[in-house]
């Protein structure tokens, strides 16, 4: 009989233990600027039930049913009052009772004061599974369909948060104060996972990368190492796997009913004046892919639920920025509060923003300041500077002549007054999402270094992705997979190491200890995270500009001419005096400029002064 009796209770209490299967956010901070978090309860027919809590300072202002059984959307109320601790919220209807325990923690002194990365950083772009395989033990994880495949080109090849983890110190070194690695949630997808744009569950990383705690642990040891840890957030789509995929909270979750209809990608339409409707509907509700469904966030439930999420990986992990994928393809007044929020809370912290023109009036228009003739307002302090980087190689890969060469990285300099502050642009050579910087430049050396000089002197805040510092290249396709190829000395039985520079050529060699030098200089130097910008219009082939401040000033010459050129330094006399005394910081040459200076051919000089 007693036997019988407990085969009961164990039956009621597996049954019972199905009526809540999600809470999210399952843990929340006290002290946060607003006292309202909205936690979204999933359950088998869960609305049928009456939450409940008594905790001092905490109350449930209000409970949300949808067109779904089986969701819950609870107002909490954490008021100043409200301690660290463990909130009971019960569940409980004529027959059953549930409790879940939701933890109140206490947040990190000055959390909302938190310093962004900004102008004294320089970034460091990674794609976690191609870069350093610190643990072989979780490439292949059960229930994730998704197996590595080294060879494939598509397929998932192991790297992951340890791996980075264990080469902070080299990314130090080479004089990088920041890492940019692209999303490392769960990506639970039945192929093609590897880059992290599909996401399955929004508060998990993806087991094949770590964990929770890896993650966590990345930015603490960063941190002791002065590297700063971005996120990239994905706001506009999950992954079609994505567990509520098979149980939509509501209706219009998903844009189209969950029905797939491509985007337009006419970004255009979110600031032209003449823009009709029906293309302005396709452009942001439509889907990228079918296996990106596109998310509804004019559904105010689905916009706090990212806005949480967004606010909790910035307190769970100490993060330090944001980057966000596909920026204005999110409904525009929910970009709007999305950015807003994050930038209460914590007011010196910093997001970077994609958005893919080459056309400057449209990129200004996400800027935090930006008046924009509709009224639109964001709160991005840090738009990627997609123009420069495109006059930058047009530019680079053209003849010497008028309107090309360097005139086209002036051109796109002068429209800064299109922007809000661009000295707070990020600016950038390459991508994840592009050919490398070498490729683009067909494999020109002189060229690279121009480039590589530019990124490191010019205004705004520069991004370098992977591998740039050794010349990865893709020389057979501008396929995604190649492009983010695997970094020497990452995974095994390579025949290179770039970590210890065994088996580089001679070249790539070079090319480390330039940028090397060239970024640990850029991260001591005041005058190139904060100085002014004046440029003078190229000539002949040859552009220069300086930094300037009352901490000393900073000359960059860039000649694109394969011959040595004689420069007439009168030109510069508002910003350089006759006589005067500069170092070259690439050669450690002490010179003293008089009337003229001899420049080499295809060259990039920076003096210090």
């Amino acid at each position: 009989m007693k036997k019988a009796f407990l085969l009961i209770l164990f039956i009621q209490s597996t049954l019972f233990a199905q009526h809540i299967e999600r809470v999210e956010p399952s843990n929340w901070w006290i002290g946060m600027k607003e006292p309202m978090v909205q936690l979204l309860v999933h359950g088998n027919q869960i609305s049928n039930f009456t939450p409940s809590l008594k905790y001092k300072g905490v109350k449930i202002e209000a409970v949300h049913k949808t067109d779904n059984p089986n969701y819950l959307f609870l107002d909490l109320i954490i008021s100043k009052k409200a301690k660290a601790g463990i909130v009971n919220i019960n569940f409980a209807n004529n027959t059953d009772s549930q409790t879940f325990k939701f933890e109140l923690k206490a947040r990190r002194q000055n959390s909302a004061q938190r310093e962004g990365f900004n102008t004294s950083d320089a970034i460091y772009l990674i794609t976690p599974d191609r870069f350093v395989n610190g643990n072989p033990n979780n490439d292949n994880v059960d229930g994730y369909s998704d197996k590595a495949a080294p060879s494939k080109e598509f397929g998932r090849h192991g790297g992951d948060i340890q791996g980075i983890t264990e080469h902070l110190d080299y990314i130090s070194d080479m004089g990088f104060t920041a890492i940019w690695p692209m999303p490392l949630e769960e990506n639970n997808m039945d192929e093609a996972s590897y880059h992290g744009y599909a996401i399955t569950d929004f508060y998990k990383i993806d087991p094949r990368y770590g964990s929770n705690q890896e993650y966590y642990n990345l930015s603490a040891e960063g941190k002791k190492q002065g590297i700063k840890l971005i996120k990239d957030v994905v706001l506009n789509h999950c992954g079609s796997n994505h567990w509520w995929m098979s149980d939509l909270p509501s209706k219009d979750w998903i844009n189209y009913e969950g029905n797939f209809k491509g985007t337009n990608h006419r970004r255009e339409v979110q600031r032209d004046i003449h823009a009709s409707q029906a293309d302005t509907k396709v452009f942001s509700d439509g889907w990228f892919v079918s296996t990106m469904p596109d998310m509804n966030q004019r559904n105010s439930f689905l916009a706090n639920y990212l806005i949480q999420n967004s606010l909790w990986w910035i307190e769970m992990a100490n993060l330090d920025g944001l980057r966000v994928d596909t920026y204005p393809y999110s409904d525009q007044d929910f970009s709007s509060r999305w950015s807003k929020r994050i930038m209460e809370e914590y007011p010196n912290f910093n997001i970077t923003s994609e958005e893919w023109s080459t056309n400057p009036a449209i990129t200004s228009y996400w800027q935090k300041g930006k008046i924009n003739a509709n009224g639109y307002q964001s709160y991005v302090p840090t738009p990627m500077d997609f123009p420069l980087q495109d006059a930058m190689v047009k530019g680079l890969n053209e003849s010497i002549a008028w309107g090309t060469d360097f005139n086209r990285v002036y051109q796109s300099i002068s429209n800064d007054f299109q922007y809000a502050d661009a000295s707070s642009l990020l600016i950038f050579a390459d991508n994840h999402d592009m050919s490398r910087i070498y490729t683009q430049l067909n494999e020109n050396y002189d060229h690279f270094k121009m480039a590589i000089v530019l990124m490191a002197t010019m205004r705004g805040i520069p991004q370098f992705y992977y591998g740039t510092e050794i010349l990865m290249t893709n020389p057979n396709s501008d396929s995604h997979g190649e492009i983010r190829g695997d970094f020497p000395g990452g995974f095994k039985e390579m025949n290179s190491n770039a970590f210890t520079s065994t088996g580089l050529t001679a070249p790539q060699k070079e090319a480390q200890a330039f940028m090397k030098k060239l970024l640990n200089y850029r991260k001591s130097n005041q005058v190139l995270h904060e100085g002014k910008l004046t440029h003078f219009g190229p000539e002949n082939g040859v552009y220069v500009y300086f930094r300037h401040s009352d901490a000393g000033k900073v000359m960059v010459i860039l000649n694109k001419n394969e011959k040595t050129q004689e420069l007439d330094l009168s030109r510069f006399r508002e910003l350089l005096p006759e006589n005067t005394q500069v170092k070259n910081v690439l050669s450690n040459e002490t010179l003293t400029l008089g009337k003229s200076l001899s420049i080499g051919g295809s060259s990039a000089t920076v003096l210090a002064f």
